[in-house]
């Protein structure tokens, strides 16, 4: 059990060490400068030419913000229309797989598109290499570089003088997906075809079990996009039980790189806040605030897996750790971990079973996901963030009789009602989505019994999870609910449109406003942030938000399922 902790301590301190080059190298890459990937150029200036982009025009965010728009609404267009039309792909589908139903390819599609990967689908039994490769795995990339792209865009804003120029979206997403996150997905997928995760375009191949049985055995190209989907916190797993798979994640080496992955970009842009801006200080006050979050959810989670079910014990077992669910070459420590790692950063892939987590542990996945900004999604987790501190540096200012500022901007009525509305808008999504889904399956006893597999305060839990993951872009599930029909379908792929795009925007106008203000001189009275009193009011605002918004719902789902033992 030792070595099982000191392997989590391990991952997350290297995660931390690797974050650090990280950030100053997307620094560069934000602001132009050179960089050993420059090697790139000459492809990303052909994909301008043919796409009719001038990458060196200066926009506003609202400028940008239409392009952010427009080009992700032809992402999903273009891989909705694949999905329902698969069976008509030329090549790259020998399993012969069927074209999609409709409501199931709209919420995949807007699920890849947002960055989400909530998959109602099994890859390995629905999708050609064709659908796979060039709609899930390329989707992976651009809407990961979306997230980054927008997220530099903010950083650009902050540090304006009276200016509402931001940048190029276009520029600085393709620079992303060609400099950030290609060269880094190669070097995982190398590590991943070394230690056995396949890489290939044959069929079903049929083996010999060791019962004597005979069994067809999906393979296929795994190993890119699998890299992809760490990398860029998309979480979308080329086989339907995602890392749990020994295909997707062959033993404990590779889970260490996959988990240092999904930390990795999300932990860096904290850093390249601070080398950006010129404000390291600062940015070592947010990810303390970050990190003290996610070591106590992760110790939590820990603590709950290995005390595990005391019916155990009452049974006689000698080992009361709860081992369901969880694949034995990672044991419940690294499950733990992963599954903190997963939903604060909004990657959504599993490595265990979530729904077999005891409550508590399940109820701290929820929890991250509530908050929905410990380190979070590429790009996105620090924009969310960005939020908090709007919020936080308000109450702070207002605590000490001063106008709120941020890096020398005032905080004014429009921030403050635009950072509102954005708290606002995550609860909203999630509560809303659960009480109607939870009237409906009170209603009509045929639909409860389709849809949950687990009665009362779990059936609950399972629900509001699939709400709260969509509306997070997180992606993962509590997969005892049954969410392959039209409701699920639609109603997660509208939350999935409106938590992904509304709080990007929100956020960009907030520093676009800023942009065009003057800069205030800092005085002795100005209210100082790269302090650890600033550091608890912002811990203190964000659980304190969480907490009035979803514990209610928490004492009706997980807590009341502890208490239920």
């Amino acid at each position: 059990m030792n070595t099982e902790i000191i392997g989590v301590i391990f991952i997350f301190l290297l995660s931390l060490l690797l974050a650090w080059p990280l950030g100053k190298y997307m620094v560069k890459i934000f602001k132009g400068e050179r960089v050993w990937s420059d090697f790139m150029s000459p492809i990303e200036k052909w994909i301008f030419r043919i796409s009719g982009v001038n990458p060196d025009q200066k926009l506003d965010w609202k400028d940008n913000m239409k392009a952010l728009v427009v080009i992700n609404i032809g992402f999903f267009v273009v891989a909705f229309l694949f999905l329902v039309l698969q069976s008509f792909h030329p090549f790259w589908n020998p399993n012969g797989f069927e074209n999609w139903e409709p409501t199931l390819a709209f919420n995949t599609a807007v699920s890849f598109t947002t960055n989400t990967n909530l998959q109602h689908y099994s890859g390995e039994s629905g999708a050609s290499y064709y659908t796979q490769l060039l709609v899930f795995c390329w989707l992976q990339f651009v809407s990961a570089g979306t997230g980054i792209a927008a997220c530099a865009l903010l950083f650009q804003g902050l540090i304006n003088r009276s200016t509402s120029e931001l940048g190029n979206f276009y520029n600085l997403m393709v620079k992303s997906c060609t400099r950030i996150l290609l060269p880094l997905s190669v070097i995982l997928a190398i590590i991943l075809m070394a230690n056995g995760t396949p890489s290939n375009f044959e069929a079903l191949q049929e083996v010999q079990t060791l019962e004597g049985e005979s069994q067809l055995v999906a393979a296929g190209p795994a190993a890119p996009m699998v890299a992809i989907k760490q990398m860029g916190t998309n979480g979308g797993g080329f086989f339907g039980p995602n890392s749990t798979h020994p295909f997707e994640n062959p033993n404990y080496l590779t889970n260490i790189a996959e988990n240092i992955a999904i930390l990795l970009i999300p932990m860096a842009l904290v850093f390249a806040f601070g080398f950006y801006t010129d404000r390291k200080r600062l940015a070592l006050v947010f990810i303390g605030v970050m990190s003290i979050l996610f070591v106590s959810f992760t110790a939590i989670s820990i603590s709950q897996e290995l005390s595990g079910n005391p019916e155990f014990t009452k049974l006689g077992l000698s080992d009361p750790t709860n081992l369901e669910g969880k694949e034995v070459r990672f044991g419940a420590a690294a499950s733990s971990l992963w599954g903190v790692s997963t939903t604060s950063t909004s990657n959504g892939s599993v490595n265990s079973m979530h729904d077999s987590h005891t409550p508590l542990s399940g109820g701290i996945f929820l929890l991250d996901m509530f908050i929905n900004a410990i380190y979070g999604g590429v790009g996105v987790g620090f924009i969310n963030f960005f939020v908090f501190v709007i919020v936080a540096v308000f109450i702070a200012g207002l605590m000490i009789g001063r106008t709120p500022e941020f890096m020398g901007k005032k905080i004014e009525a429009r921030e403050i009602k635009i950072a509102a509305l954005i708290v606002i808008l995550h609860p909203f999504l999630i509560l809303t989505g659960t009480a109607i889904s939870s009237y409906l399956a009170a209603k009509n006893p045929a639909l409860y019994t389709d849809w949950i597999h687990n009665p009362g305060f779990h059936g609950l839990s399972e629900m509001l999870y699939e709400f709260t993951s969509a509306s997070a872009n997180n992606g993962s599930g509590f997969e005892g609910l049954n969410d392959d029909t039209p409701f699920w379908n639609i109603m997660t792929g509208i939350v999935m449109l409106l938590g992904r795009f509304l709080p990007i925007i929100g956020p960009l106008a907030i520093v676009g406003s800023l942009a065009l203000k003057k800069t205030v001189p800092e005085s002795s009275g100005s209210l100082k942030l790269e302090t650890p009193t600033f550091g608890a009011v912002l811990l203190s605002v964000i659980l304190i938000v969480a907490a009035l918004a979803f514990f209610p719902v928490m004492a009706l789902g997980p807590i009341a399922e502890f208490f239920s033992f």
